[in-house]
């Protein structure tokens, strides 16, 4: 049998701490394993890998796909109904609706298919979507070994923590495994792994250093690095193929393929572009921002709870506080008329500027506007501070600076800002300009 360290590189000490937990086939093993991370950290690849390995009866499920709670019970039990089939192609049809039938027809399987001493894994992948489900299901899956009394093991793959997993009516601790982002260390070994047969491992190497050395200070995906050296190493191979530099000259070949990663620097992660369309545009040596499709540059999207902000701070600023209650209370009692024959008709709020208005104000009208329950968290309160000071010229003194002549001394040039619409420009200077810290 294979060792699964050889075949799962720079995850040494995850794969001993699984291989102790799952023992031999027929021991009891921990009921419910809870592993974290990052996205592309290699949790998902080192299951498979671990449990095709040691040739465990297993079952992985990913929670996107079976996004209610029928869907997920039943994809358990069809696969679970195939596993030790000889048949190509089996096809089960288990009806399931609840969690009790899963039970029931859990032991039912497992009995009918011989597995009732052996530790049967059941993985699911992307586990954050079961926060979503019906209450029971997460802390079923994690007593599932004693609802059953089988030998069956849950494993957890999630990119959160397990402290965002904890019901508030307590369960079944699991046991917690995170796995680290790679190093830079790790992920040239990685990646050199996928060099061309027709080009040597230290070229393939050598170019997979070069292109760390550009990306890994904005991007530590795996798999966005492996798609970024697939598809800019034939520009870098272009001067070795012409003939004009050998494998070792490596200045030559990093003049070349510089510019090259520059421009990919630019749509790391937005994949609005093909790769057919990237290699045509590597060829006709034109800008991103020209290329059909590629329309980053013209708008940025800001984060959900900035836009939130954004809105409730422009209303704020443009409306008088008296009318809070009016706009923003479902039952506010009854609306005074007025009289609409005015002597002096009033000037538009929009042609006087923002108003003042403090930080509780504004997120009092966040919380009305929004459409789920906010939580009071550092992330919202940090956000009005947080956008100030990396906006500011870095050579203003920034000791309790006056919110109204902030805005006379920001940095237009400011990448962060380059990047937004005027009209959120707009918006923003009302948020700095009027908010009292």
């Amino acid at each position: 049998m294979p060792r699964p360290e050889a075949a799962v590189l720079c995850r040494d000490a995850q794969v001993s701490t699984l291989r102790a937990l799952f023992g031999e086939r027929h021991h009891f093993s921990f009921p419910a394993i809870f592993i974290y991370g990052h996205t592309a950290s290699g949790k998902t690849y080192v299951m498979q890998t671990l449990l095709k390995t040691l040739e465990l009866p297993h079952v992985i499920v990913n929670c996107v796909e079976c996004f209610t709670v029928k869907l997920l019970l039943e994809q358990i039990l069809n696969r679970l109904d195939c596993l030790s089939s000889s048949e190509n192609g089996c096809s089960s049809n288990v009806a399931c609706d609840s969690l009790n039938d899963f039970v029931r027809l859990f032991k039912q399987v497992t009995q009918n298919r011989g597995l009732e001493d052996q530790t049967v894994y059941i993985v699911l992948d992307k586990a954050e979507y079961l926060r979503d489900m019906e209450a029971n299901v997460l802390p079923g899956f994690l007593r599932l070994q004693e609802l059953t009394n089988r030998n069956v093991t849950v494993i957890f793959l999630s990119e959160i923590v397990w402290e965002k997993f904890r019901p508030n009516t307590g369960c079944c601790e699991p046991f917690v495994l995170y796995f680290p982002d790679y190093s830079i260390g790790h992920l040239q070994k990685i990646l050199s792994q996928d060099h061309p047969p027709e080009y040597s491992a230290d070229f393939y190497a050598a170019y997979i250093n070069i292109l760390l050395g550009v990306f890994y200070t904005v991007c530590r995906d795996l798999k966005e690095l492996r798609h970024l050296a697939a598809l800019n190493f034939s520009k870098y191979c272009e001067p070795v193929v012409r003939g004009e530099a050998s494998e070792r000259d490596t200045r030559k070949l990093w003049r070349n393929i510089e510019p090259h990663l520059k421009k990919a620097m630019q749509t790391v992660y937005l994949r609005e572009i093909s790769s057919s369309q990237w290699e045509k545009l590597q060829q006709e040596d034109t800008e991103p921002g020209q290329v059909k499709g590629l329309s980053a540059h013209a708008h940025v999207e800001l984060p959900y709870y900035s836009k939130f902000l954004l809105i409730a701070a422009y209303l704020a600023s443009y409306n008088p506080a008296r009318t809070d209650k009016r706009f923003f209370l479902k039952h506010h009692g009854k609306i005074k008329k007025t009289n609409f024959q005015k002597k002096h008709e009033k000037t538009s709020n929009h042609l006087l500027g923002p108003k003042p208005f403090p930080l509780d104000r504004l997120l009092a009208i966040l919380y009305s506007i929004v459409d789920n329950r906010v939580a009071p968290t550092a992330n919202i309160f940090s956000q009005p501070t947080l956008w100030l000071h990396t906006v500011l010229d870095p050579d203003f003194e920034q000791h309790n600076p006056p919110p109204v002549l902030l805005f006379n001394h920001l940095n237009w040039n400011n990448r962060a800002w380059h990047s937004l619409m005027d009209k959120e420009k707009q918006l923003w200077k009302a948020v700095f300009s009027s908010l009292q810290i």
